[in-house]
C-alpha cells in the first residue's frame, strides 16, 4: 500500500516476479538488459549491486529507474560510459514508453544494462542508440500490469445472505477483496475505482440488490495489480 495519496490513480509497471532479461549484441559488445519492479530507491539500487556481483567481469553496469505513481523519483547512471550516452537514454526509454496509444505512465521500474565491451568503439551516438534500444526492446517483451488505486468498501450482511450477495456482486463485475467474519455478520470487501461517480453507482447497485438493507461503507485505499 502506498503511504501518500498521489495525483495519479493508476500507472503501468512490470508484472510481479523476479524480473525480465533480454540480451543482444552490437559490434561484438554484449548488452544484457535486466528489468525489475522496484517500490523504493533501495530496491532499485539493490538490483545494480546484485548484477555487479553476478557480472563482476563486465566493464559497465549502467542504470535508470523511475518510481512512484506520479513518477516523481527519476535517477540514472552512466557507470563509466561517456557522460549522457547510457543512463539518460535508458531513463528516457522508460519515461517515453507508450503503454497505450498516447499514454506514457510506466513507473516503479528499475532497468540495468550490463555491457561487455567487444573491442570495437561504438561512438557516442552508437552508445546512445544501443542503450536506448536495449531498454526499449526489453520493455516491448516484458509482461506488464496496470496498477490502480482502488477504494476498499465494506458491506456487512447476515451470514445466510453473504454467499448469494457475493455471487451477485461478482456477476455484476465488482472486484472482491478479502472477506471477513464477525459474530453476527459476514464482511464483504469490494475494491472500487477511487472516483465519486463509481462509488455512488456501486452504492445504488448494492441498494437495488438488497432492497436497501445493505450499506456500502468506505475504508482506505489500496494499490492493486490489474491485468492489462
Amino acid at each position: 500500500m502506498q503511504e501518500q495519496e498521489s495525483r495519479a490513480s493508476g500507472y503501468t509497471t512490470l508484472a510481479a516476479g523476479d524480473g525480465f532479461r533480454h540480451e543482444f549484441e552490437i559490434k561484438r559488445s554484449r548488452f544484457i538488459t535486466v528489468l525489475r519492479r522496484a517500490a523504493t530507491e533501495e530496491d532499485a539500487r539493490a538490483l545494480v549491486s546484485e548484477l555487479r556481483r553476478e557480472f563482476h567481469d563486465a566493464r559497465h553496469h549502467c542504470s535508470a529507474f523511475v518510481l512512484g505513481p506520479d513518477r516523481d523519483v527519476q535517477r540514472s547512471s552512466d557507470d563509466g560510459e561517456p557522460s549522457g550516452t547510457a543512463g539518460i537514454p535508458m531513463l528516457e526509454a522508460l519515461l517515453r514508453r507508450e503503454t497505450a496509444p498516447g499514454v506514457t505512465d510506466l513507473s516503479d521500474m528499475s532497468a540495468v544494462v550490463v555491457r561487455y565491451f567487444g573491442g570495437i568503439l561504438l561512438g557516442a551516438g552508437g552508445l546512445v542508440r544501443a542503450y536506448s534500444d536495449s531498454v526499449s526492446t526489453a520493455l516491448e517483451l516484458a509482461p506488464m500490469v496496470q496498477r490502480r488505486r482502488l477504494r476498499i468498501c465494506v458491506v456487512r450482511v447476515p451470514h445466510a445472505a453473504a454467499g448469494r450477495l457475493e455471487n451477485d456482486l461478482r456477476s455484476a463485475g465488482y472486484a472482491m477483496a478479502e472477506t471477513g467474519y464477525e459474530a453476527q455478520s459476514t464482511v464483504l470487501r469490494l475494491a472500487l475505482p477511487d472516483a465519486a461517480e463509481d462509488l455512488a453507482a456501486a452504492s445504488d447497485r448494492l441498494a437495488s440488490m438488497t432492497a436497501g438493507s445493505a450499506v456500502l461503507q468506505r475504508e482506505g485505499t489500496e494499490w492493486i495489480d490489474v491485468p492489462r
